[in-house]
């Protein structure tokens, strides 16, 4: 059995970000939460150290960087807040073991092929060198249909089992970045060449569904205001769907605005939301939901007046 299994769930810290308690975070270029770059990709044509005095350049938060090989690590150790282990080095045992002595966070990608037991093994290969700080990634497999595909059930699995921070591999596109931190991952990795706009789309995804999926438990009055905007983008985003809505019915309704209001119905939808916020219970939640119906009734009513010819 591995010796993750025995490991209560912590987080790791990669330089100033968090990965594991607290928010989704993203990893990858432009406009993530933190960068990382892969030697493998400039190896023959730039050093490592050119490579990575590049990213520094313009980036002043953690960098993360894959070597090509163990002559790379010295210059990681050096300049990078966390390594990366590849898929396509994760049975290289030798590079697993040097890369946990550099003392600093290991990223351990999920080998195509791997099994669970085979990917949590490299993690224990890290603690036996000395080194606790690792953080799985699911890299996902190779399918005949769509080439690699996320295997966002063995991540979960991954999650539960080890007790360690797991991250989703999603490569240049987000479109499954909420689908994976729906699934538990504390974070996403996109390709280091991933546009701007991708690293924010999956930002904007992990802080809506994480919102409603992560148990937050901030221990400043910094974080928990953080923890609280959080909440507050999500809860706008379901009242901006549900005044469209609501304006829908008003329009299918044959008596609408205030006029055809339905307060029997209130009041059960009060109850049923006291059910699942009982902390607020029905006396709290009914202002506030009279404050939501009456705000979304009243731009029906602009709507259809701006309609007026």
């Amino acid at each position: 059995m591995s010796l993750t299994a025995h490991l209560e769930r912590g987080a790791v810290q990669v330089g100033t970000l968090t990965v594991g308690a607290g928010p989704a975070v993203v990893i990858g270029g432009a406009g993530a939460d933190a960068r990382w770059v892969s030697l493998r990709d400039h190896h023959g044509r730039v050093s490592a150290a050119e490579t990575l005095a590049a990213v520094r350049a313009d980036w002043a938060g953690p960098v993360l960087a894959e070597p090509f090989s163990a002559a790379d690590l010295p210059e990681i150790a050096a300049d990078a807040e966390g390594v990366v282990v590849g898929a396509a080095w994760m049975q290289d045992f030798q590079l697993v073991r040097a890369v946990a002595r550099l003392g600093i966070p290991v990223v351990v990608q999920r080998g195509p092929a791997a099994t669970l037991e085979e990917w949590l093994a490299i993690a224990d290969y890290c603690v036996a060198e000395g080194n606790d700080q690792v953080v799985l990634c699911e890299s996902g497999s190779r399918t005949h249909q769509a080439g690699t595909t996320l295997d966002l059930a063995l991540m979960r699995a991954a999650r539960q089992r080890s007790g360690r921070p797991v991250l989703a591999d999603l490569g240049e596109d987000p479109a499954l970045a909420a689908a994976a931190v729906a699934a538990g991952a504390d974070g996403l990795l996109l390709a280091p060449g991933a546009t701007e706009r991708a690293a924010l789309t999956a930002q904007e995804a992990a802080r809506i569904v994480g919102a409603v999926t992560r148990n937050e438990r901030p221990d400043s009055v910094l974080a928990a205001r953080g923890a609280i905007d959080r909440v507050d983008a999500a809860l706008a985003v379901l009242l901006e769907r549900r005044a469209e809505l609501a304006g829908t019915i008003q329009r299918l309704k044959p008596v609408g605005g205030f006029a055809g209001r339905d307060m029997d119905r209130e009041r059960r939808l009060v109850a049923e939301m006291a059910r699942r916020a009982p902390t607020l219970g029905e006396v709290r939640l009914a202002p506030i939901m009279n404050a939501i119906i009456e705000a979304g009734l009243h731009l029906s009513e602009e709507r259809a007046a701006d309609l007026q010819p």
